[in-house]
């Protein structure tokens, strides 16, 4: 058995493979292989493991004569065309387990630094120099808000856990099934209920720009949105312009449509809390996402295959 392995994760889940395995990672210092690298390196390994952020080529697939399966390192997939893999028999599985309470947890954190303004007032006293209470700094509480999640997935449903013990009220919007305990509304109802308005959907084709200029005019004015789900499910633009005219109160995003440019007005806007993709991005999120991924292909070659995605 071949593994090439695209990015630098960490190693210690790799430490108990069969002795007759081969895992190759990037070279120390190295962050990721580019693509040509992969695309040199791929004919010889029957695996890949790919990251969340990193595309790969169908150049790449195409190069893969042995590759059976890419294990993606992440709960998203749209960085590989899968049906594409899938022409090729070549099966695309990802991690939606060990991303699952850390993302949730990261929208939880946006919803308090945005709603309780600490990006703003951390800008604020540094260039103040002072720690002096002002009128001028008040924010807004979450218990007895309503928060609605866009998407009632595994993430989804972790966060209306989190968000229950502040005291938070929840609806949710879901194309297909059902969560008991939550109450379940139309997206219309959502934008109009909701206090805060929380994306947790995959990005594909039917949920590219899921939100856009229509949806924030749907939406209170004292309301807040937070992304942690793929960037383009919201249309930048239009949700900077919503920021920018007050149309909406403020929000907080840990992912941007054309990553890793940001539309340059949210630079700008004091209520908007920015941070870089990184709602899984702890110390202990990476390690038991590396052995989800390493799970995926021993589960795949011993002829259990688990999330499969294509």
């Amino acid at each position: 058995m071949k593994i090439l392995i695209a990015h630098r994760i960490p190693r210690s889940p790799f430490a108990n493979v069969p002795a007759d395995w081969t895992v190759t990672f990037p070279e120390e210092g190295q962050e990721r292989f580019s693509a040509e690298q992969l695309q040199e390196l791929i004919p010889d390994y029957d695996a890949l493991l790919s990251f969340f952020t990193d595309p790969v080529p169908n150049e790449v697939i195409d190069a893969g004569r042995n590759l059976k399966l890419i294990s993606n390192f992440g709960a998203g997939f749209n960085n590989i065309d899968t049906a594409y893999a899938r022409s090729k028999n070549i099966a695309v599985t990802n991690t939606p387990r060990a991303v699952c309470n850390p993302t949730a947890e990261h929208a939880m954190a946006l919803m308090l630094a945005v709603c309780r303004r600490i990006g703003e007032m951390n800008i604020k006293i540094r260039l103040q120099k002072e720690a002096l209470w002002k009128t001028d700094t008040l924010g807004h509480t979450l218990e007895g808000k309503t928060l609605g999640i866009v998407g009632m997935g595994r993430i989804g449903q972790n966060l209306a856990k989190k968000a229950e013990v502040f005291g938070m009220n929840v609806i949710y919007c879901n194309r297909h099934t059902e969560v008991p305990g939550y109450k379940r509304v139309d997206m219309d109802t959502l934008l109009a209920q909701a206090d805060v308005v929380s994306v947790h959907v995959p990005l594909n084709a039917q949920n590219t720009h899921l939100i856009g200029a229509e949806e924030f005019r749907k939406m209170k004015s004292s309301a807040y949105f937070i992304n942690t789900a793929r960037g383009a499910v919201v249309d930048e633009a239009a949700l900077a312009q919503a920021l920018e005219s007050g149309q909406i109160a403020g929000a907080g995003l840990d992912v941007f449509e054309k990553e890793p440019v940001v539309n340059e007005k949210l630079y700008m806007l004091s209520n908007v809390v920015l941070v870089p993709h990184i709602g899984t991005a702890t110390h202990e999120t990476r390690e038991a996402t590396s052995a989800e991924a390493l799970g995926n292909i021993i589960s795949f070659f011993a002829g259990k295959p688990v999330n499969v995605v294509n």
